[in-house]
């Protein structure tokens, strides 16, 4: 896609079935086009197969032999259970990570956060959104029984949990040692968060329709985490990299990316005359990415595009 330079305003969108010329365009491609892969990814050693969650079809199609997952959020703490149950060594490497329970006082998380507010909280109401905007996704997993996934449970199948994953040298990789104030960290802002859920249910009435207030239980770790693995030994057949998810705007002829390759935008409102954009995280709520968040920002980014287009008429007439 192109500005339309032959217009003088608008873009034009290239597609399999010939150009498209529009005044305005929506960007709704998402922000999960390609899986990060670490630049410490380079030095592992070729006898090591490395995957992503793009290219995981079961641990069943894995190499024999054990498997290193790189990443303690959603999708990798998912898949290191999946791969330990199926029997085989697994060893986490986490850094930073969001921990919640599936089910607090009888009702899903999720119904606390919708229903305390925490969702709707607005983009330009967050002191840090950057930072907002590159929060990991939680440990959460649906399944039939709710159950949580987090580093207990993990630690209770018999996964090996281990600090960041922080360079390769030679055969060895090397973890980094802050794996307890990682954890810490994470249980305190988990604690919180159930705090503000019981503030909320107070307030409103709520109590006597839920169960009590639960503590979370803190992150058990083995006494000494692992700092080192050696590559070479056979412990580790697999690595496979849950480091997260980028957008991916390589056919986006516009400058209006950054140097990390993120898109420049308020709220959704791009930085490019009637250029908009929808699904990023945080976009305008913290329920931006989810299913049921879209519906709020849609509704405001077009209320924006269709100003926009009557300033356009109007400066035109």
């Amino acid at each position: 896609m192109r500005p339309d330079d032959g217009a003088g305003t608008g873009y034009v969108v290239e597609t399999d079935r010939g150009p498209i010329r529009a005044r305005t365009v929506v960007l709704a491609s998402g922000a999960c086009n390609r899986p990060r892969v670490p630049a410490v990814a380079e030095a592992v050693p070729g006898h090591i197969t490395q995957l992503t969650p793009f290219d995981y079809r079961g641990a069943d199609a894995l190499p024999e032999g054990g498997v290193l997952v790189v990443g303690g959020s959603a999708t990798g703490a998912q898949l290191a259970l999946e791969i330990r149950r199926s029997g085989r060594p697994v060893v986490l490497a986490t850094g930073e990570h969001v921990r919640l329970p599936r089910t607090y006082r009888g009702r899903d998380v999720l119904w606390w956060m919708d229903a305390s507010g925490v969702w709707d909280q607005r983009h330009d109401e967050i002191p840090d959104l950057t930072r907002a905007r590159r929060l990991a996704s939680p440990q959460l997993a649906g399944t039939p029984d709710r159950t949580s996934v987090d580093l207990n449970t993990l630690g209770d199948a018999g996964v090996e949990v281990t600090g960041r994953a922080a360079s390769v040298r030679g055969e060895q990789m090397l973890f980094s040692g802050g794996l307890r104030n990682v954890v810490s960290l994470a249980d305190l802002k988990a604690q919180r968060l159930l705090r503000t859920f019981d503030e909320w249910a107070t307030r409103s009435g709520t109590d006597a329709d839920v169960a009590a207030p639960e503590d979370i239980e803190p992150t058990r770790l083995p006494a000494a985490p692992r700092l080192t693995l050696d590559l070479g030994s056979g412990e580790i057949r697999t690595i496979v990299w849950a480091t997260g998810f980028r957008p991916d705007y390589s056919w986006l002829d516009v400058p209006v990316v950054d140097g990390k390759g993120e898109l420049r935008h308020d709220g959704g409102v791009v930085d490019s005359p009637g250029l908009y954009a929808l699904g990023l995280p945080v976009l305008r709520r913290r329920k931006s990415t989810y299913i049921h968040g879209i519906t709020d920002d849609a509704r405001e980014v077009i209320d924006h595009l269709v100003g926009f287009l009557a300033g356009s008429r109007a400066r035109a007439s």
